[in-house]
């Protein structure tokens, strides 16, 4: 559990830096290293840490992200940490009106990750310290600022847990963009759920089968048959679902027709259904 797989990370057309400041909780920095590998990042900077990135409780809650504390870098203002970036973005949480609002003109981190998707360059993603974020002056070297779409009765989101979301929705744009097509990001879990035409037709006539060999009338029938095929397409299956749904239902309309003693199926006994368009 846990292990990493031995992939590249993803690809990106930016390179993203995240930049602390201040951070003064080593467990925070340990949970940032890890949410930041989890969602495919690695190079991060901290601007006047208040606490050692090699502690003990940082390197705990990092676990396997642990070489991203080994490799970051250490500046003495933000100012020096952002001096390689195309695009320095702000966050916060204090969404103030009035006089301030175009000072603090935000995007929602879904909308920060499409503005950048195509981006090239290197782009620098700030956070300010815990319990105080970015002062005014941190916030005015920044291009553009971002916030999270927190309840405005408690806005103030942790450290670590507003790092998270944001690299979740920068890695899920890749996902939704590259997945299959980059090496570091295989097809497991389908994106699209949908069957080809003809895998569908073996399914509705699997579940036609089945019907016709329910005990009872043919209205009992006919209404099984109507309910299970909506439920199924309602749920949009993959085609391994539906694949592992017809393999059931054969076995389930030959058990049928076994107990029944069906002369269909002592004489056609099948182990496959064919659509109609190749009988």
């Amino acid at each position: 559990m846990g292990d990493r797989q031995n992939l590249p990370l993803p690809k990106s057309n930016y390179q993203l830096v995240i930049i602390l400041i201040g951070t003064s909780h080593p467990g925070n920095l340990g949970a940032i290293c890890r949410s930041m590998l989890n969602y495919g990042f690695e190079n991060l900077r901290l601007v006047n840490p208040k606490c050692d990135h090699l502690d003990v409780e940082a390197r705990n809650r990092a676990k396997h992200a642990g070489s991203i504390l080994q490799q970051c870098e250490v500046y003495n203002s933000l100012e020096e940490s952002i001096s390689d970036c195309s695009l320095v973005v702000g966050t916060s949480g204090k969404r103030e009106v009035g006089s301030k609002t175009s000072f603090r003109h935000f995007t929602y981190p879904w909308e920060f990750s499409q503005r950048i998707f195509k981006f090239n360059g290197k782009v620098a993603l700030v956070f300010g310290e815990e319990g105080k974020g970015m002062s005014t002056n941190e916030l005015d070297m920044c291009d553009f600022l971002t916030t999270l779409p927190t309840w405005e009765g408690y806005p103030i989101a942790n450290l670590s847990h507003a790092v998270n979301a944001f690299v979740y929705e920068l890695h899920k744009l890749r996902v939704l963009n590259n997945q299959g097509e980059d090496q570091s990001l295989p097809d497991i879990v389908p994106i699209e759920r949908s069957i080809n035409g003809s895998l569908r037709d073996i399914l509705v006539k699997g579940i036609d089968e089945l019907s016709k060999a329910l005990p009872g009338n043919e209205e009992r029938k006919s209404s099984f048959k109507n309910s299970m095929v909506r439920s199924i397409m309602l749920s949009m299956p993959t085609e391994d679902e539906a694949t592992r749904l017809i393999g059931g239902i054969l076995d389930a309309t030959t058990a049928l027709q076994y107990v029944d003693g069906n002369e269909e199926w002592i004489s056609r006994r099948r182990r496959k259904i064919q659509p109609d368009s190749e009988e």
